[in-house]
């Protein structure tokens, strides 16, 4: 039997328990995994039109979401440097460089951005296209938009190709390839808003895979996900940034996706459907809130042709 005092010292401790976890919780998705946890996600296939023999290496920064004291120039530094430590042929970067929300002490201005990037190096270039907060304000969400001139601006100073509806050919061993860059899907954030809206971004996806002018297999950047279900057999990868993974993944009920108009079926991860395949990242900063759970930030390293190891945490970035 168990003895009064005894009962209602475990009901004290289960009572407190619970809020205690709940305030761990809490500390390790604001302070912690946020900011201290970086992961290297690694993905390895040979999709539909890709050469089985065509080995390359790709390493993918997204979503950085600039603004101090989370996201400064100097972190931004060393996750650049983090890329090139993957010694990748390309370097690929899907958009949202400005500040996702409002939790900024300072901004980080876009020409800071493209000294942090200007670091980046690959043989076969650096890549990027524009996000839907690179369009909506600036480097705050409080800033006026200046219509991506300024980001624009600082990326290309950094040596990197910008892509709007862009095709580009590039080569390896031999064996040619393409990056396609879709402009944003979601450039007009009020009419993200308004059910009868038929036009969203200025994204060309016909427009810009009329660019590739051969049979070589063709990479597609597309910060949201929402075009794959419209990318043709054409394409072997579509790679995105946009849903954070969820940012916040609650155990049993899942990821917490913010965009109510769309709700993307797909999150995170490796996706293949009727034969085509998509990767989307979950990106580095955070929106809405300076918080994640259960979804780190990451760098994604993909490898076609070659088997790859599986993702490694990496502590102080």
């Amino acid at each position: 039997m168990i003895d009064r005092r005894r009962f209602l010292a475990r009901g004290l401790s289960g009572g407190l328990a619970l809020p205690l976890i709940g305030a761990a919780t809490g500390v390790y998705a604001i302070g912690v995994e946020p900011n201290f946890i970086l992961r290297i996600k690694r993905y390895s296939l040979t999709p539909p039109g890709w050469p089985a023999s065509f080995r390359l290496r790709f390493a993918v920064i997204s979503d950085i979401h600039a603004g101090e004291p989370f996201m400064g120039a100097a972190r931004i530094r060393r996750i650049a440097e983090a890329a090139n430590a993957l010694d990748p042929d390309a370097i690929l970067l899907l958009g949202d460089y400005n500040a996702g929300h409002f939790f900024v002490t300072r901004a980080v201005e876009p020409q800071q951005i493209g000294e942090a990037f200007s670091v980046l190096r690959a043989p076969l270039g650096c890549f990027a296209i524009l996000g839907n907060h690179d369009w909506w304000h600036g480097p705050l969400l409080t800033s006026p938009s200046d219509g991506t001139v300024a980001i624009r601006r600082a990326l290309r100073q950094a040596g990197i190709v910008v892509l709007e509806n862009d095709a580009v050919a590039l080569a390896k061993d031999g064996q040619r390839f393409w990056i396609v860059g879709l402009a944003d899907q979601l450039i007009d954030a009020m009419a993200q808003i308004d059910a009868n809206a038929r036009k969203l971004g200025g994204d060309d996806l016909d427009g810009a895979l009329a660019q590739v002018s051969d049979d070589a297999p063709a990479i597609l950047l597309a910060h949201e996900p929402f075009v794959f279900s419209t990318v043709p057999d054409r394409v072997a990868l579509t790679l995105c940034g946009h849903t954070h993974g969820g940012q916040v993944n609650l155990p049993l009920l899942g990821p917490v996706v913010g965009d109510l108009r769309f709700g993307p079926k797909h999150v995170y991860g490796h996706v293949a459907q009727d034969g085509r395949h998509m990767i989307i990242s979950g990106g580095l900063g955070e929106s809405v809130a300076p918080v994640r759970l259960l979804r780190p930030p990451e760098i994604v390293e993909i490898e076609l042709g070659a088997p790859a190891d599986e993702a490694a945490l990496s502590p102080g970035l």
